[in-house]
C-alpha cells in the first residue's frame, strides 16, 4: 500500500503538483496501461475534493470506451463528437464545462453530475483517449484544474498506451 502527503485542496498548485508527484512514483515502472489508468483514478478519486466521477475513457477503433474509474457505473462506449468526453476526443481540446445540463449534446452517466473537466491523451500526436472528471457541484472546476490536469495527462500519456 502507498501512502502519500498530499496538499490540502485549498492550495491548488501544490495539489496538483503533489498529485504529479504522486502519480509519477506510481506510474514510472509500471508497464501495464490499465494498472496505471486505476491507481491514477483512485489517487483523484481519493485527493480531489467534491468530485462524484474521474476515469478514462481509451480509443478503441474510433469511439471512446469505458476505462478504469473510480464512481458510479457509467457509459460503455461514446462516439467521437457527442457529449463533452466525445467534444473532447473531437477537438484535442480540454473541455472545462460549468454546466454539464447547457452543453449541447451532454451525455448524462450520473444524474448528479452538475460540472465536467475532459482532458485529451495524446501520444505522438494520436488519441488514445480522454481522463473524465465530474462533479456535483456547477462550476466546481476551473483553469487552473484544467492545468493540473493537462500537467498530470502530459507526464502519464505515454504510460497509458496499451500495447497488444
Amino acid at each position: 500500500m502507498h501512502s502519500f502527503d498530499i496538499a490540502e485542496p485549498s492550495d491548488k498548485a501544490a495539489l496538483y503538483a503533489d498529485l504529479v508527484s504522486a502519480v509519477d512514483g506510481l506510474t514510472a515502472d509500471e508497464p501495464d496501461a490499465i494498472a496505471n489508468m486505476a491507481n491514477i483514478a483512485a489517487l483523484l478519486w481519493e485527493y480531489l475534493p467534491d468530485i462524484n466521477w474521474a476515469g478514462f475513457y481509451r480509443m478503441i477503433d474510433d469511439e471512446l470506451v469505458l476505462g478504469p474509474f473510480q464512481g458510479k457505473a457509467a457509459c460503455i462506449r461514446i462516439k467521437v463528437g457527442a457529449g463533452v468526453c466525445g467534444t473532447a476526443a473531437a477537438t484535442r481540446a480540454t473541455q472545462l464545462v460549468d454546466d454539464v445540463e447547457a452543453f449541447p449534446g451532454h451525455i448524462p452517466c450520473d444524474a448528479a453530475s452538475r460540472s465536467e473537466l475532459v482532458v485529451p491523451i495524446m501520444v505522438e500526436g494520436a488519441l488514445i483517449g480522454v481522463l473524465d472528471i465530474d462533479s456535483p457541484i456547477a462550476a466546481r472546476f476551473d483553469a487552473e484544474d484544467a492545468a493540473g490536469c493537462e500537467a498530470l495527462v502530459a507526464l502519464v500519456a505515454p504510460r497509458v498506451v496499451e500495447t497488444p
